[in-house]
Order: C-alpha cells, then structure tokens, then sequence
C-alpha cells in the first residue's frame, strides 16, 4: 500500500485516506485510551484542588505525588514492555494496566487523608505503567509501517477527545453538584470499566513471526546494546523535552491562582486537550511525510511560548492561552517520539524499548515536578513557569545546533512489521 503523499494530492485528502486505511485494532485501541482518559482527566482535573482545598497538602507535597505518581508508570513500562517482547503478547499486560487503573477510580472520592490519594495515585499510575509500552508495541504491531505516524497520531487523538470529555464532565457536575468534589469522582467509575471491557473484548492481538527470535531476556545488556545509537538519541531529546515540561497538575493550580471560580478551573484541561486532539493527528501524518527535526524545534518553540504565557498570566484568559499553547506542543511531539522509538527499535525488543523511553522520561518528569513544586512554594507561581521556559529555550538551542538527522530509518529485513 502506498502512503498517501502530500505531493500527489492535497493535506486534507491524504489524512482522510489515511484514516479509511488504517485497521481497526488501531481505532478500537483509540477508543480504549478515549474512555480511560474520560474517566483518569475526570479525577486528574479535580485532584490537585482536592489535595489542596480539602485534604490541606503543599504545593511541594503535590508536585511530589505528582512527580513519583508519573515515575512509578515510567519505571514499570521497563518491565511490562520487556515481559511483552519475551512472551510475545501485548493485550494480556495492557488489559492488566487497564484493569488495575479501573479498580483504583472509587479510592479517590472515598478519601479522608493525603495518604489515600498518594496510594490510590500509585496503583492507578502503576496500571498506567502496566498497559503503556505493551499498548504502544501493540500499535505498531498492528499498523503498517508507513502510516505508523498516522496510527498514533489517530490514538493520540482519540485519547485527547477523553482528555476534554472528561474535565468537560467535571466541570459541569461541579456546577450541578454545587462543588461536591467526593460526589463527582464517583462518576469517574463507569468509563473505565467501559475502557477494560472494550480491550478485553474488541482487540485481536496479531500474530507474532518473530516470537522469541533469538530474545531469551530482553533486558539483558546484549540485547539492550542491540538497540541503535539513534535510538538512544530519540530517548535523550525525550527526556530533554520532559524535564521543560513538568506536571499538568501546576496549569490547574495557576489558574485557581489567577482566580478562575473552583467550579470552573478544570476547563485549563479541556482548553488544552481540545487543542491536543486537533493537533495530533495532522502531527502524525505530518510526521509520515516531513523532516521530524523541524517538527520537534516548532514544538519545543510553543512550550517557551506556553510557559512565558503562564509565568506572565495575571487572568484567567491568559491561562486558556497559555493552555491551548501547551496542548499545541502535545500535539506535535507526543506522537512523534512514539513514531521514532517504533521506527528507531527491531520489532523484537520494540516493547522493551518502550519501556526504556518512558522509564527516563518518567524520572527526568519525577525530578521536574519536583523542582517545579518547590519553586512555586518558595518563589511563586511565575518562577516554576519562567524556569521551564528558561530549561526549553536551552534544549530548543541544542536542537537547533544539532546537524544530524533525526531518523531516516528503513525498515531491515527480519525487523519490519509483522501484521500489517
């Protein structure tokens, strides 16, 4: 099959062609992420307020949940992608993940102190990192190599149409409710069994041809050494981008630091994730036909625009704006780090390499998070910002500096797509 061609036709044609030829594993895995992501942004975008307002924690007590929360799901991806290649199953761990993040939803309204939060976080974070890198192997499996960047862009897509849905929902039960913060989280139960159910019953796992092919156990240092430099490099600008980026967590608290009403503080994520969910798909066929450099510069160029926007803000409209601006940068990168890692790793250790990739992501987010927490606390709201737009404006140089090539990959005999 031939990739739709921004040379042989118009933008809009290729990315609707696109779409009618991707399988429908990969708009059944789309649809999975969609309603976890309803359910998990639904208690997200309440979360940090509810620590704040009603259980009495810091800001630096909350950028440390937060942080260790996104580090537990990093750190796991390492292992659950591992057992993937090793097993040669996907669908097993991440119906696993799926599960557990569905079975954590009624902790949150049920608790009376910090600690509750921090261990419902955990599992539910844990699950995250359960499902993430088999999921993400799976997409890969499942989609023909040259619309990879189309497949998760789509999945991206899908998976922000939760990410709006759900602080769309909690914002309005928070109206409805008269700000009954315990009451809404409830309603953050049923999307995630709908999520569990949809993978367990709607995703056929292709076969593997290369089973076990000469991969006793992934994450011994030979096989990870079988990883190619590029791909290391594609895991260093990832977690570069991580540590300018920190919790999203701070965008809700700034905008309740503005004075945005409480009832009203989760549309920042709804903003955000609505800018998201346009952006990613495009990204992702974008990412298909264009030089991927010039995708991340444009991308690490919106983050400093974002974080001044937000360090400047004194109302809410300039938080939106600050928002929208990050969810723009989401939309162009998420994607494609994903693209590269499948397109820059052998289809044999393709889960473990995800599992690499999101666990230093995930300390490199666990060490921002943190720093960000104790700045705001010690200096203020404009400080955290102003500090990730001072980190992104450093790594937005060292790309620019940078005369490599990203990837120019081709795919090798015994390591291309196995079901396309």
């Amino acid at each position: 099959m031939k990739t739709p061609s921004l040379n042989d036709r118009p933008f809009s044609t290729a990315a609707l062609e696109t779409l009618q030829a991707l399988p429908a594993g990969i708009w059944t895995l789309g649809f999975v992420s969609m309603f976890m992501d309803i359910s998990s942004e639904l208690v997200h975008s309440l979360l940090p307020l509810f620590m704040a307002t009603v259980l009495g924690a810091s800001m630096t007590t909350i950028g440390i949940i937060e942080g260790v929360a996104e580090a537990t799901a990093a750190i796991t991806k390492v292992f659950s992608g591992a057992i993937s290649d090793y097993f040669g199953r996907r669908k097993l761990l991440a119906g696993l993940g799926y599960g557990l993040a569905a079975v954590t939803k009624p902790i949150f309204p049920l608790a009376t102190t910090i600690s509750w939060v921090f261990s419902a976080r955990f599992i539910d974070r844990l699950g995250k990192g359960i499902r993430g890198a088999p999921r993400d192997a799976l997409v890969a499996d499942i989609a023909p190599r040259e619309l990879r960047g189309a497949a998760y862009g789509l999945r991206q897509s899908l998976d922000s149409v939760g990410a709006f849905i759900g602080p769309l929902m909690a914002m309005a039960l928070m109206l409805w409710l008269e700000n009954d913060i315990r009451t809404v989280l409830w309603f953050a139960v049923v999307p995630a069994l709908i999520a569990a159910g949809l993978l367990a019953f709607g995703v056929r796992e292709p076969e593997r041809t290369d089973f076990n092919s000469g991969v006793c156990n992934p994450l011994t240092f030979i096989n990870v050494k079988r990883l190619p430099r590029r791909y290391w490099l594609i895991v260093l600008l990832g977690a570069v981008f991580t540590l300018a980026r920190f919790s999203e967590a701070f965008l809700l608290l700034r905008a309740q630091d503005v004075g945005l009403p409480l009832g009203y503080v989760p549309l920042v994520l709804i903003i955000m994730n609505v800018v998201y969910t346009v952006s990613a798909y495009p990204a992702g066929i974008m990412a298909d036909m264009l030089r991927q450099r010039a995708l991340l510069i444009v991308g690490l160029t919106i983050l400093v625009a974002a974080d001044i926007v937000l360090a400047a803000a004194r109302l809410p409209l300039l938080v939106f704006v600050g928002a929208a601006l990050w969810g723009c940068h989401m939309g162009l990168t998420q994607g494609l780090f994903a693209k590269l890692v499948a397109d820059n790793a052998p289809t044999e250790l393709r889960g473990t390499a995800f599992g690499i990739f999101n666990l230093v992501g995930g300390g490199a987010l666990l060490l921002a998070s943190a720093v960000a927490g104790g700045l705001w606390s010690a200096f203020g709201a404009p400080a955290t910002f102003f500090a990730g737009a001072a980190f992104a404006m450093l790594a937005l140089l060292g790309l620019l500096t940078y005369r490599g090539k990203i990837s120019d990959v081709q795919e090798r005999p015994g390591h291309g797509n196995s079901a396309a």
